[in-house]
Parts: C-alpha cells; sequence; structure tokens
C-alpha cells in the first residue's frame, strides 16, 4: 500500500464532509462512509463499530465484511481487538490479526481472509464513542503516516457522532446525547428536585472539523496560541501574592503552552485537513487517553491541566466562553465537574439542584448546597460529557441517582414521589410552632445547623429551637483573602439579630481536611481527615483564631455570646483555646467595649479519645456537642468519603450507642449540657434512639426538623428505652431492626 500524502488525506476529509452533507439517513451515512475509506485507504475492509451503550460496541457500518453481520455483530468493552481499542483509547495495528493479544474470532463476519488489521479510537475529549477499523488480506503493519491520517479521519468522526450525524432508524443507532442515562453517584445533600440542567462549564462544539485552507487555519491556531499565552502571563504576573502550589500550576500552564510537540502535532493535524479547533481536541483527546493509561499518578493528574489549557485555547478560537449569554433555563439543576463555594453561592437558590463529577461529602460545595437547602448528587461520572444545556434531568439526592433525559415512566413515578414529600411538608409545618414532646412528656430541643445568611429564614419555617451550628468557615471559604475582624463582626451580628431571643452556638473556623481555604497553602499530608485541621490550625495561627473571637465578642455587644471549639482531641486543647477567648473578652473590656452578657463556652467531640478524658475536662465546659459524622468515622475507623466503607457500619450498633451512653452519663454527672450534630441527627429513626438514650438537643438541617418532630411527638421515649435495652440484652449487634419494629406499631 503506498504511502499518504497530506493532499490526500485533505481530500478524503473533504469528500467526508461531502458525504456527510448529502441528504439521506444515518445508516445511509454510515455506509457511504467506510466505502469512501476504504476505497481512499486502498483496502479491502473499512469498519465502523459504535457503543450500544458504555459497555458494548456494535458493528454499525462496513465495506468488505458480511452486510449481515451490520447491527448483529456486538462485543464487549476488551473483547477482541476492537473491543481493546475501545477500552484503551490507543490505537492496534498488526499484521497478523489472529495472533494478536486478545483476537476474538467472528465468524458471522466473515474477516477471517484479512491479515492485517488497524483499529483507532473515535473519541472527543475522554468520551469514547467507538472505533474505526481498516483491514486488508496482505500481511503487513500499516505505516505511521496511515495510522496518523486514520487517526484524524475517526477525529472528524467523533465530531459527526457528537452532531448527530449518524442518527438512524430502526436498528441504527441513536443520536448521541439524545437518549435516556442514569448516574449512580453519592449522596451530598438530601432532597429530590426536577428541571433542566445548566452547565457550569458549557461544552465547545465544534461544528466545522475539516479545514478547507491549512495555511489560514495555521494562522487562526497561531493567533490563539498567542493569545493564551499572554493569558498566562498576565495571570503569572498577578500571582506575586499567591501561595507556592498555585503559582507552580500557572507555570506548569505557561510549559505546556510552549510546548513545541503541542504545536507541532496540531500543527501536522492542520496539515492532514482538520480545522484548527479539530486540530486542537484531536491532541487532547489523544494524550488524555494515553495518560489515562498511565501507572504514574503525577501524569494522570496532569490530566486536568491539560483539559484545562485546551479548552481555554478552543474558546479562544471560537469565541464560545464560558458566559455563553443565554439565560439560565427554568428550574435550573447546575452540572459541573466541581465547583467552588464562591461560584456556587452566585447561584444561590435560583439552583434546584446540583450535580457534580468530583466532590466529597463534606466539600465546600456540599456546605453550600446543605446552606441552600438543595438536593447534591457528587461522583456522577462523566455527567459533563453527557449532559447538554436544557437537557430534563432528575436528581434524587437521597439514592445519590441522577436520571438525565428520563422515560416518561421513571419522571412519572419520581413525580409521584416529590409530589408525596411536599404533602409531608405540609403536614409537617402545622408542627412548626409545637414543642417536641414525646408521648411521656419528655421534651427534645431540636435546633438547625446554618453557615450562611441565607440560612436564617429557615429558623422560623422550620420551627428550630435556635441554631446549634453556625458554620463560620464558610466566610472564609467563598473570599480570595481572609475577612477582615470587622466584616467577621457586622456579619455574626446579624446572624445574632436575624435569630432573636433564638439561641446561636458559633463554631471557630474548621478548616483543613477537605476544607481548604483558597489562599492557604494545601498541606501534603497522606491522612488529612486525622492531619492538621480545626482548632489545630487556630492555635499554630493564633493570629487567624484571635481575630475571629474578637469579632464574635464585639458582635455581640452585650447580648449572650456561646462559642464551640472543633476537633478537640484532648483537654489541653479545649483550655488553651477558652483561655483565648476569655484573654480577649478581659481586653475588651479593658478598652471599654461592652462583652456578652452571659459566655457559654463547649466543645465539639469527635473523637473518641475525648469520652475518656478526666472530669476537670468536663468541669470546664459549658457544653458539649457530638460531632456525629466525624465521630462515626474514627469509631469505626471508617473513611466517610470512602464509598466502600462508610455504609458498612450503623449509628445503631451496640458498641457506638454504649459509648453515647458513657458520654450522657458524664456530662449528666458534670451537669454539661449534650447534644447530637450531624446527618444522623436529622435522620427521625437514629435521631428518636438518641433521644431514647437521653440526649436532649439534636441540631441537623432544617428540612429535617419536621420529620423528627412528627416522629418524637408521637413515640414514647420511656417506652423505647426499654426495647434498646431489651435488644442489646437479647446479643444485637444493631438496634435498628428493634427500634424499627417498634415504630411499625405506631
Amino acid at each position: 500500500m503506498p504511502e499518504r500524502s497530506d493532499s490526500d488525506s485533505r481530500s478524503l476529509l473533504r469528500r467526508l464532509r461531502d458525504q456527510l452533507a448529502t441528504p439521506g439517513g444515518g445508516q445511509d451515512r454510515l455506509d457511504r462512509i467506510t466505502h469512501l475509506i476504504a476505497d481512499s485507504m486502498r483496502t479491502q475492509v473499512c469498519s465502523i463499530y459504535l457503543f450500544r451503550d458504555p459497555e458494548t460496541l456494535e458493528l454499525c457500518a462496513t465495506e468488505g465484511l458480511n452486510p449481515e453481520a451490520v447491527h448483529q455483530t456486538r462485543m464487549r468493552l476488551g473483547e477482541g481487538l476492537v473491543g481493546r481499542v475501545a477500552r484503551t483509547g490507543v490505537p492496534v495495528n498488526t499484521g497478523d490479526a489472529p495472533s494478536a493479544p486478545g483476537f476474538r474470532y467472528m465468524p458471522e463476519t466473515g474477516e477471517e481472509i484479512y491479515s492485517s488489521f488497524l483499529g483507532v479510537p473515535i473519541q472527543r475529549v475522554g468520551e469514547k464513542l467507538g472505533v474505526l477499523v481498516v483491514q486488508s488480506r496482505q500481511a503487513r503493519e500499516f505505516s505511521e503516516d496511515e495510522v496518523y491520517g486514520l487517526e484524524v479521519v475517526a477525529m472528524v468522526l467523533a465530531e459527526m457522532t457528537e452532531l448527530g450525524a449518524f442518527t438512524a432508524e430502526g436498528n441504527g443507532i441513536g443520536s448521541t446525547h439524545r437518549f435516556p442515562v442514569m448516574f449512580r453517584g453519592t449522596c451530598g445533600q438530601e432532597g429530590a428536585a426536577e428541571g433542566r440542567v445548566w452547565l457550569h462549564e458549557p461544552r465547545v462544539v465544534v461544528s466545522n472539523p475539516v479545514g478547507d485552507d491549512p495555511e489560514a487555519e495555521l494562522a487562526r491556531l497561531d493567533t490563539a496560541i498567542e493569545a493564551l499565552r499572554a493569558q498566562i502571563d498576565e495571570m503569572l504576573e498577578g500571582s506575586a501574592g499567591m501561595d507556592k502550589d498555585h503559582r507552580q500550576v500557572l507555570e506548569t500552564y505557561k510549559m505546556l503552552a510552549h510546548s513545541r510537540g503541542w504545536m507541532r502535532r496540531m500543527s501536522e493535524d492542520i496539515g492532514l485537513g482538520l480545522s484548527a479547533e479539530a486540530a486542537v481536541e484531536k491532541e487532547q483527546s489523544t494524550a488524555r487517553a494515553r495518560l489515562e493509561q498511565s501507572p504514574d499518578p503525577y501524569l494522570r493528574e496532569r490530566l486536568n491541566d491539560l483539559d484545562d489549557l485546551s479548552n481555554r485555547l478552543l474558546r479562544l478560537l471560537t469565541g464560545q466562553g464560558s458566559d455563553t449569554g443565554a439565560a439560565l433555563p427554568e428550574n435550573p439543576v447546575l452540572v459541573a465537574r466541581n465547583i467552588g463555594p464562591a461560584e456556587l453561592l452566585e447561584y444561590g437558590r435560583a439552583l434546584k439542584g446540583v450535580v457534580l463529577e468530583e466532590g466529597s461529602v463534606g466539600s465546600h460545595a456540599a456546605i453550600v448546597a446543605r446552606a441552600l437547602s438543595i438536593p447534591l448528587v457528587i461522583h456522577a461520572a462523566r455527567i459533563t460529557t453527557e449532559a447538554l444545556n436544557g437537557d430534563a434531568i432528575l436528581i434524587d439526592g437521597d439514592q445519590g441517582i441522577v436520571h438525565l433525559r428520563p422515560e416518561d415512566s421513571v419522571a412519572a413515578a419520581f413525580r409521584d414521589k416529590i409530589a408525596m414529600q411536599a404533602e409531608a411538608q405540609k403536614r409537617y409545618a402545622d408542627l412548626r410552632t409545637l414543642p417536641a414532646t414525646d408521648q411521656s412528656g419528655q421534651t427534645i430541643s431540636l435546633v438547625m445547623n446554618a453557615g450562611l445568611m441565607a440560612d436564617l429564614p429557615s429558623l422560623v419555617g422550620s420551627g428550630a429551637d435556635g441554631v446549634g451550628l453556625f458554620r463560620t468557615e464558610l466566610q472564609f471559604l467563598t473570599r480570595t483573602r481572609v475577612p477582615r475582624r470587622g466584616e467577621l463582626a457586622a456579619l455574626y451580628a446579624r446572624v445574632m439579630d436575624a435569630a432573636g431571643d433564638k439561641p446561636v452556638y458559633f463554631r471557630t473556623l474548621d478548616i483543613g481536611s477537605d476544607k481548604v481555604l483558597p489562599y492557604m497553602k494545601p498541606q501534603d499530608e497522606p491522612n488529612p481527615a486525622m492531619g492538621w485541621r480545626a482548632i489545630r490550625v487556630g492555635l499554630d495561627k493564633p493570629g487567624v483564631l484571635r481575630m475571629q473571637l474578637q469579632a464574635l465578642v464585639r458582635a455581640a455587644a452585650g447580648r449572650p455570646l456561646s462559642v464551640m471549639f472543633p476537633f478537640i482531641a484532648t483537654p489541653n486543647e479545649f483550655h488553651d483555646a477558652r483561655a483565648s477567648l476569655m484573654h480577649e473578652i478581659e481586653r475588651e473590656a479593658q478598652m471599654g467595649r461592652p462583652v456578652p452578657s452571659s459566655l457559654k463556652i463547649g466543645a465539639m467531640l469527635e473523637t473518641p479519645s475525648l469520652g475518656f478524658a478526666p472530669d476537670s475536662f468536663y468541669q470546664a465546659c459549658d457544653f458539649i456537642s457530638i460531632g456525629g459524622n466525624d465521630l462515626k468515622q474514627f469509631f469505626f475507623a471508617a473513611d466517610r468519603e470512602n464509598e466502600r466503607v462508610r455504609r458498612r457500619y450503623d449509628t445503631l450498633d451496640v458498641s457506638f450507642l454504649t459509648f453515647l451512653e458513657k458520654l450522657i452519663v458524664r456530662c449528666e454527672a458534670n451537669d454539661v449540657a449534650l447534644s447530637f450534630c450531624g446527618e444522623d441527627a436529622g435522620r427521625p429513626v437514629e435521631a428518636l434512639t438518641f433521644a431514647a438514650l437521653g440526649i436532649r438537643t439534636l441540631s441537623m438541617r432544617p428540612a429535617s426538623i419536621g420529620p423528627v418532630k412528627h416522629l418524637i411527638r408521637r413515640a414514647n421515649l420511656t417506652e423505647l428505652h426499654r426495647v434498646i435495652h431489651e435488644a442489646r440484652e437479647g446479643g444485637a449487634q444493631s438496634v435498628r431492626p428493634a427500634v424499627t419494629h417498634y415504630l411499625a406499631r405506631l
């Protein structure tokens, strides 16, 4: 087979474009294209395999193989040479296909007479769409130029597949981004919502992947590259005050933007007939496929750098900026790879829900989603490559499931669920002004968690008795610099004003682990959840802690003040933090400023060690709040960010409840108020169990107060305590079955 020239490739791409523009159905286009490629490549066979579903490839068109095999031959991802190309995203080129590793004989195709095999992926920026194959009788490997030329053709097919050029009737493939897809992720915030997709970073659409004038396309690429380099230089000039890691990222961008290899490969792609933007996407897709296969974690981490740089260049070439000028759709559901808290807050309560490919249950986005009371699903892998702006979407935060472009039956069932939840909330609204008093006359205080001024209207609407946890870190996380003391004091004062005569418990800055300030250098820690975080940061950086304590004291301005220190693991940490607060109060008094009329100082108990602290610690505390999310993960040694283990252990496990009971006894003996704060406090069954054990205050998200109050008012906590005791004495590992059985009788 003779070598192919640049002009041959450009001619083939133009002929492809012309064929795609010719009227006809999707299957007709596929058939004409396979014939055209085989003729141009001078091979006896050209076949196109496309994904029927994420795990199954289907022969959708062929020139040279048995035509009856079309839409009949299917293979799993990784199966055979075609499946191998699809799985790895790397071409397979062999002159002896039957002897190649992974070869699968498919007798229905009649391919046994063809020795040579070249398969290249049809992919677009990490999204695998199919495989393009050419075969010939002659036993020879295809040249590098031929492999490269076929990759360029596959790039055009990828763009055309994205644009729906191969939509077919009958047995043909469905149009990309048109069929229903379900994503199974992780619950970041409970709730359900129906709406329309709003992409935080819209996909760049390459409408014409074929370039007619290589010189003009090269000039466009050069202009865009120069603009990109200028942008990066400008960012570097403004990075003087940034931390070292942030600057290193920009230096990496600069190095990539000046890469001669990157520029050379894109220029070669243009020479073979691609447009400038298609050349950028081809190199992005090829490099991405190879980096994903690399065992080197450093190289895999460069994927985000590569994607960001390529996307910047594509937006310069196409003029498709992040701000498209389009208005938010009705009932928008934000879809993104990840998003910072400040960006999410800019959308505000206009959003009905959020779906992320990354994130964590304790991430900034999750905290803001809870504050906005909107459902959040994280770890919804690859949804940004599948979703389009305006697509119908259903988000089930309770189950961590997302339905994109749902079928009518799924949508109808989902709407029934939303309607039932709305009806239940109406019933709970009637309880808003009533106390959470059980049938035996015991009253439980139900308070809410907050972190933004936007949370405070829920204080009245939910019927909460106060704010059991105000997360002060959100004001630090949503800014590009450390907030000023006056700004914080004004905010805390507004929070107290909004709460009126209801108590507010302010937790001091809880950063570290998965909550890293944008202006704070991330710590390279093997296990950040157990590392330098919360009060450890505050005591090591006393200036920040003092500034925040001064702001709280000034915000109180003669009113009652309650301050809670997070992640206390040893009594000395609490005593040192408490001394800092008392010092600031004395200092304010000496300066003639008003001090709090009353003061409560407490600790958040999130590590089992504090349960065994001496009585002197408990006697020094005015209150203790059990931080259930962290306490449970440390008690069971189960990372709450790890899906393999986080649901493995039950909150109502007898060993965990026994530990809680010991805390209850110690707090009662030392006259210390005790509360439980966290996700489990807002789950009715768990909340009722805690109340039956003797915890008299539960702090939860506002939407959970109604369901918890409803159940408490129906139950008899004295009877339930006896049920729990009997289950434990009977050898049960978890009291959940016994509690559930008791509730079924109510």
